[in-house]
């Protein structure tokens, strides 16, 4: 697949008014029509992989697709009661935009799991089966991160293991914020949600490490802040 990088675009609305609830911007006319948009107007390259067509970028959407808002900027001890209220929130890492320029908002579950949608039209957070599915065709989880992870060490610390991006999905370590509000492993690992809960309380994640090239499949606190890759429905 014809593979183009992308500049994302922005629009910058009001949320104010009724009438200035953003709306997504047609990213269909760039040139291989290989991008979406979100409901802010932020264009993602998508990639193909075996029968599934991924993001092949971090999500970085600020607003449900009906418009409304989606939390922010809280304080460490204001992020750790969210958990409690089970109230949907996102963060840039360290609270610096810049960092989610690069790498994507960080949101907790509750946002995963709200019913407005956070994923554009047409698009969702992948199942732990989903990425199952995805780690499978790629030769299974012993293999399936470096697979996955951009290469080279301009974002990921060096070694950077196994990376080759073979299959276009460009996994980048955008780190965590805990549940306690504190931030950790930008340029180490990369948490991705999905939307299979695991327990109460918790929910299924794919990780991407820095220093190996499986994926890491596991469980986590809802109230942690990960990274969001999006699928086509």
């Amino acid at each position: 697949m014809k593979r183009l990088l992308l500049i994302p675009l922005v629009l910058f609305i009001s949320c104010e008014d009724k009438d200035d609830d953003p709306l997504p911007l047609d990213c269909t006319g760039v040139e291989g029509g290989n991008s979406i948009s979100d409901i802010d107007g932020n264009c993602y390259e998508t990639v193909q992989i075996g029968q599934q067509l991924w993001m092949a970028e971090n999500l970085k959407v600020t607003h449900y697709n009906n418009g409304d808002a989606t939390s922010t900027g809280y304080s460490n001890s204001e992020w750790a009661d969210l958990d409690e209220t089970e109230t949907g929130a996102y963060a840039a890492y360290n609270d610096n935009e810049s960092n989610a320029d690069i790498y994507g908002y960080l949101y907790n579950w509750y946002v995963v799991e709200d019913v407005r949608g956070i994923c554009p039209e047409g698009w969702h957070v992948p199942t732990d089966e989903e990425y199952t599915l995805l780690t499978d065709y790629l030769d299974g989880t012993s293999v399936a991160g470096g697979k996955m992870k951009e290469a080279g060490i301009e974002h990921w610390n060096s070694p950077n293991e196994g990376a080759t991006n073979e299959s276009g999905f460009t996994g980048l370590p955008g780190g965590c914020r805990y549940s306690d509000g504190r931030y950790t492993n930008i340029n180490n690992i990369g948490y991705f949600w999905s939307s299979t809960e695991s327990s109460d309380n918790n929910a299924r994640y794919r990780g991407l490490l820095y220093n190996l090239p499986f994926v890491l499949k596991d469980g986590i606190n809802n109230g942690y802040g990960l990274s969001i890759r999006c699928l086509k429905d």
